[in-house]
């Protein structure tokens, strides 16, 4: 069936009129990025004189605060001090890198309540702000858990990893994700990039029968990605059909010249094989995308902002709940690497493809999440 109306923008077929949704969020996008300084003072003034809007996810505020972040990192102490004053512990990314005076804050509220539900929200929002006090607090409650933690799934290291970072029981740090990020942006015809987002391969999945597909190629040594310390490329390599139907997530090892081995994975139903739902079209649009890496840093929260966006270090914008896979040959917690939204490479998919690697074993995950 033809639909009626086409995008004026990119031509997409629609059944309305007006902007698909991907040009809607680029146009939106590009308005708070032009941005004039006045413009951002008047948003965080608003913010700061509305800030119980922001938690109750009441626009502007809540557009707002996800456009100050993710765009121009404009999230001032001030803001942070005034959403402490007023208890507003959720978003919780509001606390990243509080100073030492909101951190004591933090604290003083976590270790003061009686509340599993807002002791949650605390310890996420503890560990965005992130600083040596972050860490020794969540590592004495770790250590010696208040009665709430029988409520909760998980104990605070595990609530470390959502501000990027987690420890261990004597308390030594490791850091998840990377302090640079790019987006990965649609580029000229024939241009050449460090960056490739589904590659074809000729090697078909076990499960379903589709290809196989290199769903990212990133070569380290380019100086814009030096900061991943990578001397040579890293692929990760998946069935885009089954990613999202496995028991846990699809790995790989890679080598830095290029090299792969796909590792057996499971079924999560313990099925043997699934229908491959993957067109030969919606092949050709995944490995044929115009996205190549953006010539400049984004801010950290930039693929964090919005559900349009692939990138590379930063923040990743989780679908459900941040998860760091463990490495299955050394067992640490991977770091993250990138997102891919599937929509912006297949029309009329869903969800977001995590992937994370072992900088120590070479070894990439790959997870889906949707909602």
């Amino acid at each position: 069936m033809s639909l009626k109306y086409t995008c004026p923008s990119c031509g997409t077929p629609l059944g309305y009129e007006g902007l698909c949704w991907k040009c809607k969020c680029e146009q939106e996008r590009q308005a708070a990025l032009a941005w004039m300084p006045e413009q951002i003072v008047e948003k965080q003034r608003n913010l700061i004189q509305n800030i119980q809007r922001l938690a109750d996810m009441e626009d502007p505020e809540f557009t707002d605060f996800w456009q100050l972040l993710g765009y121009h990192d404009a999230i001032t102490p001030e803001i942070q001090r005034v959403a402490l004053a007023a208890e507003v512990f959720w978003p919780c990314e509001i606390y990243y890198h509080a100073p030492a005076d909101v951190g004591e804050g933090l604290i003083h509220a976590l270790l003061s309540t009686e509340d599993s539900s807002e002791a949650s929200n605390l310890m996420c929002c503890l560990a965005f702000q992130g600083d040596g006090r972050a860490l020794e607090t969540l590592l004495e409650l770790e250590n010696h858990p208040r009665s709430w933690r029988k409520k909760l799934y998980v104990d605070p290291s595990i609530y470390a990893q959502c501000g990027g970072w987690t420890f261990n029981k004597k308390g030594q740090r490791t850091q998840l994700n990377f302090d640079t990020c790019f987006s990965f942006v649609k580029g000229a015809p024939g241009e050449v990039s460090p960056v490739r987002i589904g590659r074809a391969r000729e090697d078909t999945c076990p499960h379903c029968g589709g290809r196989m597909a290199d769903m990212l190629v990133l070569d380290g040594r380019d100086e814009r990605l030096k900061f991943l310390g990578l001397d040579g490329i890293l692929t990760a390599t998946c069935c885009p059909n089954c990613v999202g139907f496995l028991k846990g997530p699809a790995f790989n090892r890679f080598t830095l010249d290029g090299g792969v081995e796909v590792f057996p994975s499971e079924l999560f139903d313990g099925a043997g094989k699934m229908d491959c739902y993957v067109r030969p079209e919606d092949y050709r649009s995944l490995t044929e995308n115009p996205f190549v890496l953006g010539g400049a840093p984004v801010p950290l929260f930039y693929g964090a902002a919005c559900d349009d966006v692939n990138t590379a270090g930063g923040f990743a914008n989780w679908v459900q709940d941040w998860e760091y896979t463990a490495c299955p040959h050394c067992g640490k917690p991977m770091k993250y690497l990138a997102q891919i939204q599937w929509d912006t490479l297949m029309d009329g998919t869903e969800g977001t493809l995590y992937i994370e690697f072992c900088p120590d074993c070479q070894i990439v995950s790959m997870q889906h999440q949707q909602t």
